[in-house]
């Protein structure tokens, strides 16, 4: 089954993209092309930041396409020419590997996460996760904004804890899901949702949101962010840039924009 426009367009823009980012003689400074990067959404403060550390350091260029992880690896399955891909789960990159669409000797983890609820705003009230009943009495009826809780990592993630929690089915009704979770951000960031659930980095990119819980490590899976090479596309460039992706400059911008080491639990 083919793309639908819907998800063809981040591909579009990613490759509209490598045509702006490359010099006049349509290649890198290395005379290698820009490495085309599928990354998650979530990672974009971040990582529009590692890729200008990497310019500046190394000449050449980049190009990331950000969106959720379940319609990156959609498109990766189907032939997208990535040549590397940083998922917001491991579920997503297991998906890949199985299926022989990554180099799996090259998958390794570049950082974690915490999870949270974020509010918009400054002046509403922080929610008490414990108590199972002041989540649905802090929304009042209003939406809580989520991305897609059956696909995209940041939506199962947040309902896996609100599941643990006691508090999923006291709010199920009020979920407007997002197709990504800056999306999801943003709804929060505009007012358009009151709460949100959303990643710690997530709440650090965007001063219109306040952080109004963290949830605990034991309510849902660590959140971990693998990065590995695409099947078939294992280059020079493309090693040589996931190799910075771990490396301790990279590591450094990561903590600046609020993730967590790859050791890390990535749970709370």
């Amino acid at each position: 089954m083919g793309l639908t426009r819907r998800q063809f367009m981040p591909l579009m823009a990613a490759l509209a993209a490598i045509g702006a980012a490359a010099p006049s003689n349509g290649f890198a400074a290395n005379d290698d092309p820009p490495a085309l990067v599928f990354a998650a959404a979530s990672m974009k403060n971040a990582l529009d930041d590692i890729a200008a550390r990497w310019r500046a350091e190394t000449g050449n260029a980049v190009v990331i396409s950000y969106g959720g992880s379940s319609t990156l690896a959609r498109q990766i399955e189907r032939g997208a020419p990535a040549d590397l891909f940083v998922s917001a789960n491991e579920g997503w990159m297991d998906h890949l590997e199985q299926g022989g669409h990554v180099e799996a000797a090259s998958r390794r983890p570049i950082a974690a996460n915490r999870l949270v609820v974020v509010s918009h705003g400054k002046d509403l009230p922080s929610v008490d996760l414990a108590d199972p009943d002041d989540l649905a009495a802090k929304l009042d009826g209003g939406p809580l904004a989520m991305a897609l809780t059956d696909a995209v990592p940041a939506g199962i993630y947040g309902r896996e804890a609100l599941t643990a929690l006691g508090l999923w089915d006291g709010v199920a009704g009020q979920v407007v899901q997002a197709d990504n979770v800056r999306a999801a951000l943003h709804y929060v960031a505009t007012g358009e949702a009151p709460y949100g659930i959303v990643y710690a980095s997530d709440a650090a990119a965007d001063d219109r949101v306040s952080v109004a819980a963290t949830f605990p490590p034991a309510s849902h899976k660590p959140i971990r962010y693998p990065a590995a090479l695409i099947a078939g596309r294992d280059t020079a460039a493309a090693r040589a840039l996931l190799d910075f992706l771990d490396s301790s400059s990279a590591r450094a911008i990561f903590r600046k924009h609020g993730f967590l080491p790859p050791a890390g639990d990535g749970s709370g």
